[in-house]
C-alpha cells in the first residue's frame, strides 16, 4: 500500500488514475479546484488550486499533518486553452502557464520532504504530444508542457540524491475534458500523423503510471514517454 498524491483529481484523466489506485489498494490523496464526489475508505480529497501559491502550500501542510509522507506526487492537474496564436487572450496564456506549469513546480517543491520518507519515492508529470508535434492552435498549452519537461529533466538530476526519481507521460488525445473544444476534424488530423493511428484510452496512461512507480523503476527517471508513436 502506498500514500499517492494525485491533482486534478475530480474528473477526467485524474478520477480514472484516482481510481484505479484505490482498486490496487493504495492510500490516494486527491485534490481539485472543485469537490471531490468519489466515496471510498481510502480516499480523501483536498480543495486547492494549483496555480495558487497560498491553497498549495495549505494542502501539503494538511497532507504532513494527516499522513506524514507520500510515496508519489502525479502532477496530472492542467488546462488547455486552444486557439490561434495571434487570438490568445494574454490572461488564457496567463492561466495555462500558472497551472500546468508553475503548479507543477510548486506541488513538486512542496512534495520532496514527504517523499524522502518513502523506500520508493516518485514525481510523475502530465506532458503531451503537443510538444514533439508543433501543433498550430496550442502555443501557450505546448510551451507550458515543453517547460514541464524540461522541469522534468532537471527534477531528475537535483532529486536524484535522495532516490527520488522523476519522468514525464505525454498521452495523445484521449476524449477527456480537456479536448472537448477541440473539432473531431482537427483530433482525426491529428491522429494521422501518429505511428499507431487510433485515440488513446485511459488505461494506456495507468500502464505507464504503473510502471514507473514499482519499485523495479528506481533506475529510470528524467524520462518523457510518448503515446501513439511520436517522435
Amino acid at each position: 500500500m502506498q500514500h499517492i498524491l494525485v491533482t486534478g483529481a475530480s474528473r477526467g484523466l485524474g478520477l480514472s488514475i484516482v481510481q484505479h489506485l484505490l482498486a490496487k489498494g493504495n492510500v490516494v490523496i486527491g485534490c481539485a479546484r472543485s469537490k471531490g464526489e468519489l466515496k471510498h475508505e481510502n480516499y480523501h480529497h483536498f480543495e486547492a488550486d494549483v496555480a495558487n501559491e497560498e491553497q498549495v502550500q495549505e494542502l501539503f501542510i494538511k497532507i504532513r499533518k494527516t499522513f506524514k509522507y507520500i510515496d508519489v506526487l502525479i502532477n496530472n492537474a492542467g488546462v488547455a486553452r486552444m486557439n490561434a496564436f495571434a487570438l490568445t487572450p494574454f490572461k488564457n496564456m496567463r492561466e495555462t502557464i500558472d497551472v500546468n506549469y508553475a503548479g507543477t513546480f510548486m506541488c513538486s517543491q512542496k512534495a520532496i520532504s514527504l517523499l524522502r520518507k518513502s523506500a520508493n519515492p516518485r514525481i510523475i508529470n502530465m506532458s503531451t504530444v503537443a510538444v514533439p508535434m508543433n501543433l498550430q492552435g496550442e502555443a501557450a498549452y505546448a510551451a507550458s508542457k515543453s517547460a514541464v519537461e524540461s522541469l522534468t529533466r532537471i527534477i531528475a538530476k537535483e532529486l536524484s540524491s535522495f532516490n527520488i526519481t522523476c519522468n514525464a507521460i505525454g498521452p495523445s488525445p484521449i476524449a477527456t475534458d480537456l479536448i472537448r473544444g477541440v473539432s473531431d476534424d482537427k483530433i482525426a488530423r491529428l491522429v494521422e500523423q501518429q505511428s499507431i493511428q487510433k485515440m488513446a484510452q485511459p488505461e494506456d496512461v495507468l500502464n505507464l503510471v504503473d510502471f514507473f512507480i514499482q519499485p523495479q523503476s528506481k533506475m529510470i527517471t528524467g524520462q518523457v514517454i510518448y503515446l501513439g508513436g511520436i517522435s
